[in-house]
């Protein structure tokens, strides 16, 4: 250029008759005005270039994931750090408390403990199985009730679940409510009964009528949502007289003082288990409890923890009534079985554990005794009490200005609760120190200190434990909850426990349709920082900015990847998810005049649980079958559609299908659905196989729920937590659930299905693994990530495709991200089911795939994107091998009954096996089953025959344990 730019600047000299010599002086004016003029464009075009640097950096890094885990951790610390910290003493069944150091740290934020999966191969899960029994016990010993389940999802659902089993019991419609339970409990069972044609009618006890013997049950709060104790005695017997049950919501730490329900006839106890040990969490997870009267058992809701035997006669324990599972009664289920908060139940657990009877009721009475000094000290400042006997909570109309009090208390940074009526409630909880009490006392304008008050009180003043209101029958006396009281021995005996458990600590978990994929360290890290668990969920929302900044975001990022126009994070699992989405739909359809469409399409190849949701929100289910492929029955749909297209309300449908593959006439089926007036409601339970590849809003979906516990990396948790937030398109979005504590429905055309869970945004205290997810992620790697996926599950069905039959693969001859492998014809060759092969996979240090659902007899296997080739290549050496295993039984080489696959002896310590057998097992060991690596079960097979005719929910006497199978034991258990 530099030549060029001299030899034109000569010919202009010639042209021009200019002196030569006087190149340099012009060729150097020229360069001076054209780095000027260069200059000058780039200061006026700077904000435009800004603008396109900021803009290509934007997309860069929603394209891209250029940042590290710790710049996003950083990141969203400074979003939590917008929540503030106030103190709450708002109650209404949610409490600060201490979390024992110990459970958080050796189960909270252990991975042993979060990446396990439902216990439903007991083999290798007896550890979680022994600690959920522990928290079925301890329920059953604080509420005086025969039977508890393994936990539900909060108190809220728990009570609607109660209203639907009245229901179940003795066909009633209406069903009580005393008015003055949890108005969050009250919304929950209203919504319920709303999709379900039960009547509720919210009566004080007086006021309720039972001679008509037209009652399925009644819900009252004990102690009440006002904190008033009352004998609810002649309540239980008038409903009993006329065939009502009775449901008592309740307290479990109150009840370490308070005489339980169990003791005057309740037949439904239920309640929340956060106060043991389990933060606030702006709501959520916690788990609820659930406890009945014997007779009752077999129409509880939810997950049991049983006690039965193994092969060697061993004392083990299972998940109990599993014929309860809603794949297999589909719409005849009791409940939706994923409902529970295993992990959270067993934090309960172990907070009862290691404190034990004495420990819990000292911190009753502490709690206690902190409301009497502060009831006498509100007394003394002229403010006037509403109720005589309490535990913990107290309602106040105030001797002065509300306003005044309510100011002063936001100087010390204080929360109450505030009543429509102008009254405050103050919840004390076991955090509260002296120092709390007179802030408290001094915000209500009391003169004295906490220990001036409690010295003038004396020892007269004993509140419930001077009345018939103290309990006095003993509890948690089983040994396992009087041994463990000090760190040494409670760490000891997490860790026992957690080392019977497989889970993603050990290997692959290669569950289809629940999509055990890595939970990093990175995403799980934010749970634990008090800017997000130490928030009551009823705080004023200024107080919450970083949670609302969060929910902002994941609602954006989830909009994008899915279509959809708006997300609801209320429902708290799956299960809510998909009863939300379709509750959703019905509002909808009501609004627009058609109550009349209650015809709910679900083909074969849906998810299991699609049926029970469907019968929760008050529809009629009609199945469609599946053809040759895996894939809806194109023909048989139409012919149902046509048959039901006045009462079509819409279709579930499971994309990728259970079956595992693309339906490719997707669109289409959604067009035929709309074309008949119906919605679509798309499970997002296969999200795993779409994100960054296709939308369901994008192909004709309406609504969807999303597994954030799947797809968006929320861990199992041994079975919960879960997160179901649902999508919607935009004409769905009025219709989203509300609250009626915090106001979550901005738009005054709103007209909500309504609540579906306690807290306004479920569980939200897990949402934050679902942002970093996405955020560390970012846009190409959510694709990477699905690619990844199927890529690893047709990998896995090619290696496996010579030895087992794939049962279904798509027209183009591929399998979405999991598969099935069909297992039946080895009952006829070799007398070997699907269940034979599961428990012969853990002897090779893997929990078995999905076994016998969606088809009976076969097993279905997602890998996801998590494993790397030689993961998945350990797997099908295992399957392999197994199936070598099944031929030399075919061809004659092994017993058909004593072999690996009928008899599992390759445990710890086996007791029971000749040397010669013990010899050739040994040498039957492939080599790639390294025993420095194998995870051993600690058990021989389960007896599922002697457990289901034996059904032990409860952690059985001590005297059981010299004899445990003798009738007289069974029977005291």
């Amino acid at each position: 250029p530099c030549y060029y730019s001299v030899t034109t600047f000569s010919r202009i000299l010639a042209e021009f008759k200019l002196p030569q010599n006087m190149l340099p002086v012009y060729y150097f004016i020229f360069t001076v005005l054209s780095l000027s003029f260069v200059l000058l464009l780039f200061i006026l075009a700077s904000p435009v270039l800004h603008f396109l640097h900021t803009g290509c950096k934007a997309f860069q890094l929603k394209t891209v994931s250029i940042i590290c885990e710790n710049e996003i951790l950083e990141t969203l610390y400074n979003i939590a750090s917008k929540n503030m910290i106030w103190r709450s003493y708002i109650g209404m069944g949610y409490y600060n408390c201490s979390v024992p150091q110990p459970i958080a740290r050796n189960l909270l934020e252990n991975a042993g403990w979060v990446t396990q999966y439902t216990p439903y191969q007991p083999e290798v899960s007896q550890g979680r199985l022994e600690s959920l029994l522990n928290y079925q016990t301890m329920v059953c010993d604080i509420t005086g009730m025969d039977v508890a389940n393994a936990s539900l999802l909060d108190e809220g659902t728990a009570a609607a679940e109660a209203m639907q089993l009245c229901h179940r019991h003795n066909k009633r419609r209406k069903f009580y409510i005393d008015a003055r339970c949890h108005p969050q409990t009250i919304a929950v069972v209203q919504t319920r009964a709303n999709y379900t044609g039960v009547i509720t009618e919210l009566k004080l006890p007086h006021e309720m009528d039972f001679s008509g013997k037209d009652v399925s049950g009644v819900l009252f709060q004990y102690p009440d949502t006002e904190g008033k104790v009352e004998d609810f005695s002649e309540l239980v017997e008038r409903a009993h007289q006329n065939g009502t049950l009775a449901c008592c919501a309740t307290d479990l730490l109150a009840l370490c003082i308070l005489k339980p329900p169990g003791e005057f006839g309740v037949d439904v106890v239920l309640g929340n288990s956060q106060r043991f040990g389990v933060p606030l969490c702006y709501g959520g997870p916690h788990a609820a409890f659930f406890a009945v009267k014997e007779n009752l058992v077999r129409m509880m809701p939810g997950r049991m923890v049983g006690v039965t035997r193994d092969a060697n006669g061993k004392e083990v324990y299972r998940l109990a009534l599993q014929t309860r599972e809603q794949h297999i009664r589909r719409d005849k289920a009791t409940s939706n079985i994923c409902t529970a908060q295993a992990l959270l139940a067993n934090m309960a657990a172990m907070f009862g554990v290691y404190h034990g009877s004495d420990g819990l009721r000292h911190i009753a009475r502490r709690i206690h005794n902190a409301t009497l000094i502060l009831a006498e000290g509100l007394r003394r400042a002229g403010h006037k009490l509403h109720h005589d006997l309490f535990f913990d909570t107290l309602t106040i109309t105030c001797g002065c200005s509300v306003k005044e009090v309510l100011d002063r208390a936001a100087l010390r940074k204080i929360n109450f609760r505030v009543y429509s009526d102008g009254r405050l409630g103050v919840s004390l909880d076991e955090t509260v120190n002296e120092k709390d009490l007179d802030d408290i006392l001094w915000i209500f304008g009391c003169e004295s200190s906490a220990e001036l008050i409690a010295e003038g009180m004396g020892e007269e003043t004993k509140g419930i434990l001077s009345t018939p209101f103290k309990r006095t029958s003993k509890f948690l006396t089983h040994q396992v909850f009087n041994s463990y009281h000090s760190e040494t021995n409670i760490v000891r005996y997490m860790k026992r426990l957690e080392n019977k458990d497989i889970s993603l600590v050990h290997s692959m978990i290669p569950l289809g349709s629940c999509t055990m994929k890595l939970n990093s360290s990175a995403e799980l890290t934010p749970i634990s920082w008090k800017e997000f668990a130490n928030i009551h969920p009823f705080v004023p929302l200024d107080q919450a900015q970083g949670y609302q900044q969060l929910f902002k975001d994941l609602e954006k990022d989830l909009c994008e990847i899915t279509g959809y126009d708006k997300i609801s994070f209320q429902p708290n699992s799956g299960a809510q998810g998909e009863y939300a989405g379709l509750a959703a739909i019905k509002a909808y359809l009501n609004a627009k005049g058609e109550r009349h469409r209650t015809v709910c399409l679900i083909p074969k190849s849906a998810h299991g649980t699609n049926p029970a949701s469907a019968q929760m929100a008050g529809m009629k289910i009609q199945p469609i079958e599946v053809d040759k492929n895996g894939s809806i029955d194109i023909s048989h749909l139409k012919a149902m559609v046509d048959k039901h297209k006045e009462n079509l309300a819409a279709i579930m449908i499971t994309y990728p299908s259970t079956n595992g593959v693309f339906e490719e006439e997707i669109g289409d089926v959604c067009d035929l659905i709309h074309k008949h007036g119906g919605q679509v409601y798309l499970d997002g339970a296969n999200m795993n196989a779409q994100v960054g590849l296709c939308r369901p809003g994008d192909y004709g979906s309406d609504v969807s729920h999303l597994n954030l516990h799947k797809t968006f990396c929320i861990p199992h948790g041994g079975g919960g937590p879960g997160m179901g937030p649902i999508g919607v398109k935009k004409h769905l979005a009025p219709y989203l659930p509300t609250h009626p504590v915090i106001k979550i429905q901005p738009n005054k055309d709103a007209c909500s299905l309504g609540t579906v869970s306690a807290a306004p945004w479920g569980s939200s205290a897990i949402l934050p693994i679902s942002w970093v997810y996405i955020k560390t992620m970012g846009a190409k790697g959510l694709k990477h990530a699905s690619e990844i996926a199927i890529l690893n599950a047709n990998y896995m069905a090619k290696r496996l495709e010579k030895h087992y039959k794939i049962l279904f693969r798509g027209a183009r001859g591929y399998v979405a991200h999991e598969f099935i492998l069909d297992t039946r014809a080895f009952k006829k060759t070799a007398n070997i089911e699907a269940v034979d092969l599961a428990k012969r996979l853990q002897d090779y240090g893997f929990h078995a795939p999905t076994m016998s659902w969606p088809v009976a007899g076969t097993l279905m296997i997602e890998p996801t994107e998590s494993e790397d080739k030689a993961e998945l290549d350990r797997f099908c050496d295992a399957m392999i091998s197994i199936r070598q295993e099944i031929a030399d039984i075919e061809e004659g080489r092994m017993d058909p009954q004593i072999n690996p696959l009928k008899v599992r002896w390759h445990i710890e310590q086996v007791t029971s096996i000749s040397s010669t057998l013990e010899t050739y097992l040994r040498l039957r060991e492939p080599p790639f089953v390294k025993p420095e690596t194998k995870f051993w079960p600690t058990i021989a097979r389960i007896d599922d025959i002697y457990g289901d005719q034996h059904l032990v929910c409860t952690c059985p006497p001590m005297e059981a344990y010299e004899s445990p199978f003798s009738e007289q034991k069974r029977a005291s258990s």
